[in-house]
This record gives structure tokens, C-alpha cells and sequence, in this order.
């Protein structure tokens, strides 16, 4: 559906005002035949008179439908033909051949006047639908300004359209663009649409963000002539997002601080090697220290150690201290293979104390991922912690973990977490992912569902497969990152 540019107010409004009529129209048209009768009946002028009942014929087209219009036409027909009657004999003259060129002249601006009513009436219906639309369109000529502005646009900005109607429409609602109005129209005239997000300021100044949708229209020589935008108030929807996200954010960080309590073993361990390292190197030290004469380069070996060891427990704290902060969802340039190794120093207690055999099969050549390195890290402890789980109960075969991560479908990376545990009934596998849907005892149901909401919030996708033997894999991709170009 389209709606001409270059229409006027009038003929947008209701079929009603347009065919109402006017007495004072239906007058001057009758006396206008009236007029012309009397005259080519009375002349003797050697002149097409009953050519001039065309304008009685477009009078007509605008107060009478289809019928009405053919009545005139035909009345005019008949008035030409009496009036030769009347004032010439029948005979193959040139009055006949007047008479001949008037009656062709009205059945053609009868014709043509019809077209043009019905294509006017066309326009007309297309505007009342547009009304209908809870959308809120307006048509902007090449100079952005306003030349249609429906009712659903009336009643969103407050505007009525006898107030829009011919003012520039940027300015009037203060709109706010994603990028420069000039690379919009670029983009606009080289494809012929454009779809994005706007600001506008209403009536009563409030703002409200939209998803705009803007469409060109060009005349039949392919100028460009219109644009029809078409908005649709997204303002409650992003601030439900918005609050959308910060409880998967807070709840991201609720299971990040359980799972911290859940490796307080590794922790421990992993902070007192450091630590005890620093212990022995300084008793060492100072036993250098100590001899006749001291063993300066010995002791200053055991205090480089020392300085090593404690730069070790300052990374064990500051990677801690991450997963336990609540902070915003920051994306960096991110190595795979890092992000699993940090996971892999940090899981290694709760591993060797669980009897697991890890096994890591990464691709040395991994292209790097955009995303949150904190948020990605929570992911792939979760998986490992529930691999974990699942083998606790496992007797008669090996516990065996295996991370692998490799190339997916040539821009993506695919991790994936494969156990050989008790694997996952065919009825629980499409629910894994749901909230608060959990195959454990005392489990809560969130780490899965959260893990989901990460994931897809790097543009990636996770999902869970029965092994053919024992176990479940779990795996997930990202898209790669690429260096902009210079």
C-alpha cells in the first residue's frame, strides 16, 4: 500500500466530504449547460459550442459518484444532439461533423474523469485504512517535509494534521538518528528502505525511542518523490529489556558467588601454594643470609622467587575477586584458549579431590572471540562443576572430562565439555536450559539458564547431546572477532 508524496490534504480525506457536494457547485453547473444550450442552439457562429459541456462533465466529477457522472455525460449527449436538431437540418454538413467532434469530446472527459475519480477514491480508501492502523504513519516529500500524517501518528506525538501537515518533520519532533540523516538517505535512496531505531520528542516534550521502517517512493520516470515512514513506540519494551538484563545480571553474580563457595578447596589451594612458596624461599633466604660471609646471590635467587610467588597469589585474588564483583557486561578481545586454562588452574583441586581425569584437546590456532571474560568463564565453570556432578556417583569406570575447543563452521569457535557421568534423560534434554528446571537433589535450576543467557548475549548458542555411550557433552559456540580494518 502506498500513498502518494504529492497528494493534497483533500484528497486524503474521507470519500463522504469529497462527494457531499456543494449547492452552489450543482448551480453553476446547471446554468452553465443551461447556458451552453441556449447559446449553440441560438448561434450561428460556425464553432464547436457543445464542446464547452466538458466542463459541465468535470463540475459533475466532483459532487456525483460513478451513475451521477454518466447521467451528466449522457444529459450533455442529448442537449448537443437537440440542440443541432433544433437549429440545422440533418445533413452530412459541417455542423454534423461539430456535433460528431462534441460528442467524442464529452464520452472521452466523461472517461477520463471517471479514471481519475476512482483512482482519487483508490488514494482515499488507502488513507481511511491508514487511519485504521494503530501504526503511526506520516509521508515526508524529498525535503522532509510533512505531507501525510495519519491518526495513529496524531495520537502517539499530539500533534493533529492540520498542525503537521507541511512542517519539516525533523525538526518538528527533534528526532535523534543512530547515524548521520545523511548516510540514512544515502542508504535509503541506494536500497530503497531503511530500518532502525529513532528518537522523537512528542507534543508535551517527552521523548520515546521507536523502530522506525522508512520507504521510498519514486513517480514513474524513477525520481524519487516520497518517503513513508512508519514507527512503532519500542519506549516500555527497552525498559523492560533493560530490567530484564540487570536480574540476569544479578542473578549471573548469585551464581557466580555459590559456585566461589563451591571451590573454596581449589581456592584455598591454589592461593597457599604461593603462599607457601613465599614461606620457604624467605626461611631459605634468610639462612643465607646468615653464613660467613652471607650468600648474596642465593638470598637474592630466594627473594626473586619470593616476588614471583606473591605477583602468583596477587592473579589468584584479582581472577577471584572478578567472578565475585557484580559488574557490567564488558566485551574485550578474548583468548579461548586463556579463558579455559583459567578455569582449568582454578578447577584443579575439586578435580584431583573428585578422582576426575581432565583432559584438555584445544586448538592451538583458535581465532578470538568479542566477549565478557568474567561472564564466559562463569559458563565454562558451570559446565565443568556439572560434569563433575554428574561422574560423583560413577563406580566400575573412569571419570573422564574432556574440554575440547576447535574452529565451527568457519567463523565460529566451538567449546565443548563432555562427561562420563550418568547422561540425561531423553524427556529432560529440552528443558535443560529453562529456569529453574534442575536434575539435582538440591540444585536450584539457574546455572544452565543463565549460562544460556550469556551465551546468547555473545551472539553465540549452547545446547546439551546424550553421548553413545555414558555421559552428556555439552557445548556452545561464539563468533569470532575480526580486526577492523584499517
Amino acid at each position: 500500500m502506498t500513498v502518494s508524496g504529492g497528494a493534497s490534504e483533500t484528497d486524503l480525506k474521507a470519500p463522504a466530504a469529497a462527494f457531499g457536494g456543494s449547492p452552489l457547485i450543482v448551480a453553476i453547473a446547471g446554468a452553465v449547460a443551461l447556458g451552453i444550450f441556449l447559446f449553440d442552439t441560438a448561434t450561428t457562429l460556425d464553432i464547436a459550442i457543445a464542446v464547452l459541456y466538458v466542463v459541465v462533465v468535470l463540475l459533475s466529477a466532483n459532487f456525483l459518484q460513478r451513475r451521477g457522472v454518466l447521467i451528466v455525460a449522457s444529459g450533455c449527449m442529448a442537449l448537443t444532439v437537440l440542440s443541432y436538431v433544433l437549429s440545422h437540418h440533418v445533413a452530412a454538413d459541417t455542423a454534423l461533423v461539430r456535433v460528431v467532434m462534441s460528442l467524442s469530446a464529452i464520452a472521452a472527459t466523461a472517461f477520463l474523469a471517471l479514471k481519475n475519480q476512482s483512482a482519487n477514491m483508490a488514494v482515499r480508501e488507502q488513507a481511511r485504512l491508514l487511519d485504521l492502523t494503530h501504526d503511526t504513519i506520516f509521508v515526508r516529500d524529498m525535503g522532509d517535509v510533512i505531507t501525510y500524517w495519519n491518526r495513529g501518528a496524531e495520537e502517539l506525538y499530539g500533534w493533529a494534521r492540520e498542525e503537521a501537515v507541511g512542517k519539516i518533520s525533523h525538526q518538528l519532533m527533534k528526532t535523534v538518528f543512530p547515524v548521520p540523516l545523511e548516510d540514512l538517505t544515502a542508504q535509503l535512496l541506494r536500497v530503497g528502505r531503511w530500518e532502525g531505531e529513532l528518537v522523537h520528542t512528542k507534543r508535551d516534550g517527552s521523548r520515546l525511542t521507536l523502530s522506525s521502517r522508512w520507504s521510498l517512493q519514486r513517480n514513474e520516470r524513477g525520481r524519487p518523490v516520497a518517503i513513508m515512514e512508519t514507527n512503532n513506540d519500542i519506549t516500555e519494551r527497552n525498559h523492560a529489556q533493560e530490567a530484564l538484563r540487570r536480574t540476569q545480571a544479578e542473578l549471573a553474580h548469585v551464581n557466580r558467588v555459590m559456585t566461589l563457595g563451591e571451590l573454596t578447596a581449589s581456592i584455598a589451594h591454589e592461593v597457599n601454594q604461593p603462599l607457601a612458596g613465599i614461606v620457604t624461599n624467605g626461611a631459605a633466604c634468610l639462612r643465607w643470609l646468615a653464613r660467613k660471609p652471607p650468600e648474596l646471590d642465593e638470598a637474592r635467587s630466594a627473594v626473586e622467587s619470593m616476588i614471583d610467588d606473591g605477583m602468583r597469589a596477587s592473579e589468584v585474588i584479582k581472577r577471584i575477586r572478578a567472578l565475585s564483583k557484580k559488574t557490567e557486561l564488558q566485551k574485550v578481545r578474548l583468548s579461548v584458549n586463556g579463558l579455559i586454562d583459567d578455569v582449568v588452574r582454578l578447577v584443579e583441586r575439586e578435580v584431583l579431590d573428585q578422582l576426575v581425569s581432565l583432559r584438555l584437546e584445544v586448538a592451538s590456532a583458535l581465532p578470538a572471540v568479542l566477549g565478557d571474560r568474567v561472564q564466559l568463564q562463569q559458563v565454562i565453570i558451570n559446565l565443568v562443576m556439572n560434569g563433575m556432578e554428574a561422574m560423583a556417583a560413577v563406580t566400575g569406570r573412569p571419570r573422564e572430562l574432556v574440554i575440547r575447543a576447535h574452529r565451527h563452521e568457519g567463523e565460529q569457535v566451538l567449546v565443548e565439555v563432555r562427561d562420563s557421568g550418568v547422561g540425561i534423560e531423553p524427556e529432560a534434554i529440552d528443558n535443560l536450559f529453562n529456569a529453574f528446571f534442575t536434575t539435582k537433589p538440591n540444585g536450584m535450576g539457574m546455572g544452565l539458564s543463565i549460562s544460556r543467557s550469556i551465551i546468547e548475549a555473545h551472539g553465540g548458542r549452547i545446547w546439551a547431546t546424550r553421548n553413545p555411550g555414558a555421559g552428556a557433552t555439552f557445548q556452545f559456540t561464539l563468533p569470532s572477532f575480526r580486526e577492523a580494518a584499517p
